[in-house]
C-alpha cells in the first residue's frame, strides 16, 4: 500500500491553451487558432482565437472552457467583454482566449496585429 499523497501536476500554459482549443473545437467553434506569443508579448505566452456563430454560442464556449480549465486546476484570472458585444476574453495569466463573432473578429484583426506570433495549430 502506498501512503504517499497523490500530487497533481500543474498544467503548463501550453496545456491550458491546447485544452481551450480542444474544448472550443468540441463545442463547434470555428477557425480556431493557437498562437505562440512567447518572445513577442510581455503579458502572455499563448493566444487562442475562436469564432462563434452567435453571442450565446460565444458565452457557452467560454463557460465550457472555464469549466475544463478548473478541472485542470487552473482558474480564469480575468474575464472581459460579453457574447452580446460579440467579443469575450478569458485571461488565464499566460494564456489569453479570445472568442468572437465573425464580424467582430474581422474588425479587431488580432491575427494581423500579432502576425509575428508562431501559429501552432489552426482548426477550421
Amino acid at each position: 500500500m502506498n501512503d504517499k499523497p497523490e500530487t497533481k501536476s500543474i498544467p503548463s500554459n501550453e496545456d491550458v491553451a491546447r485544452a481551450a482549443l480542444d474544448e472550443a473545437s468540441e463545442k463547434l467553434g470555428s477557425d480556431i487558432v493557437l498562437l505562440d506569443t512567447r518572445g513577442i508579448s510581455s503579458f502572455t505566452d499563448f493566444f487562442v482565437i475562436i469564432s462563434g456563430e452567435t453571442d450565446r454560442h460565444i458565452e457557452s464556449m467560454a463557460e465550457d472552457i472555464g469549466r475544463r480549465s478548473r478541472d485542470m486546476g487552473v482558474s480564469v484570472s480575468h474575464r472581459e467583454g460579453s457574447g452580446k458585444g460579440g467579443w469575450l476574453l478569458l485571461d488565464f495569466t499566460g494564456v489569453v482566449i479570445h472568442l468572437f463573432t465573425r464580424d467582430q473578429r474581422q474588425r479587431y484583426g488580432l491575427e494581423k496585429l500579432w502576425s509575428r506570433a508562431a501559429e501552432i495549430v489552426r482548426v477550421q
